[in-house]
């Protein structure tokens, strides 16, 4: 028999609050999501944990033992956090990211810098993929914080809230040669020209068509893509011009030796930092949103 300890912190939790609804705020996980996690456990060992009492539950004597069990379980790994917290040679603290595919990832270094410059910083753990992928470890506590360029989907059977960071316009970029060709004239310039951009599962996508099409603009699309930074790459080559926030204009033009054409306000890229907790309190995300609002977006 092997005992899950995910499947059995949950039960310990509704055990200890009385209710599995108590447990899910506490947890911040759906009643849904611990109610089949604690099914899983009791599949898993072969007895029941609880019975019905009324509208409520109650503990089984085979769950008033396990819970006597449970307690003795996690009081040493509390214990066992303490010392290893206390000791000099302990690791420091740390911040695990997920970032979605779609992020910019000077976006995502400009967001994450303030929380290296903490005086004690965390040890950075980053995790990218897609955004529904990330939010299944925000709910299990793998992750602090998502950071992303769309708000959590409503209707995810996933307790997290949506933090909205910031917003600013959008540049296009292209290289040298292209850049003077296409400058004269912005944006009209850019009927025709070959662009690169975002997939259709970006948020950047939609609207970024959108403004073509009320500005009467028709590029042509030469290459789609779900990695921003591939995106980038394939400009630098000079396969077509590319669009990127206008908050990190100087880093692109430095880091992938390109040229501004030209840049508008009503294109909106929108960053989101995504967590299990309504109010932040890991001290290096507090320093992220912080610095968000304060010094790298507009947020007018």
């Amino acid at each position: 028999m092997n005992i899950n300890y995910k499947h059995l912190h949950y039960f310990w939790a509704v055990a200890k609050e009385g209710s599995i609804a108590r447990a899910s705020e506490r947890l911040h996980l759906t009643p849904q999501t611990i109610s089949a996690q604690i099914s899983l456990l009791e599949e898993s060992i072969g007895v029941k944990l609880f019975e019905r009492a009324g509208r409520g539950l109650q503990l089984s004597e085979a769950g008033q033992t396990t819970l006597s069990y449970a307690d003795e379980i996690f009081q040493l790994g509390s214990e066992l956090k303490e010392v290893l917290q206390g000791h000099p040679s302990g690791r420091p603290l740390q911040l695990n990211v997920g970032i979605t595919e779609a992020l910019p990832k000077l976006i995502a270094y400009r967001l994450l810098e303030p929380a290296l410059q903490l005086p004690d910083p965390p040890q950075l753990v980053c995790r990218e993929d897609r955004l529904n992928n990330l939010l299944a470890d925000i709910a299990v506590h793998k992750l602090d914080m998502i950071l992303s360029d769309s708000p959590m989907p409503p209707g995810m059977n996933v307790r997290a809230f949506n933090h909205f960071l910031g917003k600013c316009g959008v540049s296009f970029f292209a290289t040298k040669g292209q850049a003077t060709r296409y400058r004269a004239n912005f944006p009209h310039s850019l009927d025709g020209a070959p662009m690169l951009v975002p997939s259709n599962d970006t948020a950047l996508r939609g609207t970024l068509m959108q403004w073509f099409e009320q500005t009467a603009i028709t590029p042509r699309i030469v290459g789609e893509f779900d990695d921003s930074a591939l995106m980038k790459v394939f400009g630098q080559a000079g396969v077509g011009i590319f669009s990127a926030p206008t908050v990190i204009e100087q880093e692109v033009q430095q880091q992938y030796h390109v040229e501004a054409i030209g840049r508008t306000t009503e294109i909106h890229e929108r960053f989101y930092a995504i967590s299990a907790e309504r109010k932040l309190k890991h001290p290096a995300v507090v320093a992220v949103s912080h610095a968000a609002h304060h010094e790298i977006f507009s947020n007018d």
